[in-house]
């Protein structure tokens, strides 16, 4: 059986000279790969006490929505601002060439929940950390966050502080 690491390509020189692109579409096309990615990420969480899952669009629904399933919880949305139809709450994050702003549905977290994050990927972890600040607002407890890659040279795990990070794979650079 392969690696699950063995299933993402790498990419050189993309989107610029010097960075190592991951491409997680090939283990979302290979059965065996996107099982193994599924697995791997419930493997890593099954001592986690939570009462929902939130993921960001789309690959936070493609990993999240599965994790839900398999602990018989609710799958809760994470989307950019102006995709959700009802009343929302939002919040601003800085990107590396500018700001983007997500939101989530204002009654899909109750107060105390105890919410797991689930994503694709944790580069700067400006996107995850803004996703805690949103299910806190809402009264929510973030108690993990569990991501198929991390890379870890750009040092997201340290923006989370106090909240625990599981990666399926984890790549020491950028």
């Amino acid at each position: 059986m392969k690696k699950l690491e063995e299933y993402v390509r790498s990419i050189p020189d993309f989107p610029e000279p010097g960075i190592i692109f991951r491409d997680i579409t090939s283990v979302l096309q290979d059965p065996d790969g996107l099982h193994l990615a599924i697995d791997t990420m419930q493997d890593l969480i099954k001592d986690v006490e939570f009462d929902v899952v939130a993921g960001p669009e789309s690959r936070g629904f493609i990993f999240g929505t599965p994790i839900a399933y398999l602990n018989n919880k609710a799958f809760v949305l994470i989307r950019k601002k102006g995709k959700l139809p009802c009343e929302t709450v939002s919040q601003d994050y800085d990107l590396e060439y500018g700001k983007a702003t997500i939101e989530m549905h204002k009654d899909s977290i109750k107060p105390g929940q105890k919410v797991l994050i689930v994503d694709d990927l944790i580069a700067t972890g400006g996107t995850t950390e803004a996703m805690i600040k949103l299910v806190e607002s809402l009264g929510g407890k973030v108690v993990g966050v569990v991501v198929l890659m991390e890379l870890a040279g750009l040092k997201g795990r340290e923006r989370l502080k106090d909240c625990p990070l599981y990666s399926a794979i984890t790549y020491e650079g950028k």
